[in-house]
């Protein structure tokens, strides 16, 4: 089986988690810089079989559209010319950057490990994937 990749994109760094490839488990990958986020997914999707993004979809709290949601829908145009055979899907991201610094503090991290936003960002998108795993099933 192939991987699914999930995407937190951020205006300045993304989160990407990623399953095994039995798609049983969610995995933290690593943050990139967005700027250099195509070049990565370029190399990883070279050596790893890819099925399917996800994608995290930003609202605010009360449903409506984050600013960073034009951003988003301009970065997954580019990622389905560029992978015009992997489905790109979007998975509601709300709470995840709450969620990830609760699994950080429940994880014994120390407050300055907690204060990484990479790290954040990474466990955000790992929850993300999660997420969609579990509504999957």
């Amino acid at each position: 089986m192939s991987r699914v990749l999930a995407i937190d994109y951020g205006q300045r760094r993304t989160g990407l988690a990623v399953t095994d490839s039995l798609q049983i488990i969610a995995n933290g990958l690593t943050t990139v810089e967005t700027k250099a986020l195509m070049d990565y997914l370029r190399q990883y999707t070279a050596k790893e079989p890819v099925e399917r993004f996800v994608v995290g979809l930003p609202k605010q709290t009360n449903g409506r559209d984050s600013d960073n949601l034009p951003r988003v829908r301009s970065f997954v145009g580019q990622l389905k010319k560029a992978y015009p055979d992997i489905p790109v899907e979007w998975y509601d991201e709300r709470y995840t950057s709450v969620l990830a610094h609760q699994a950080m503090l429940m994880g014994g991290l120390k407050k300055k490990d907690r204060q990484n936003k990479a790290l954040v960002d990474e466990i955000s998108a790992c929850i993300i994937l999660q997420g969609w795993m579990e509504s999957r099933r």
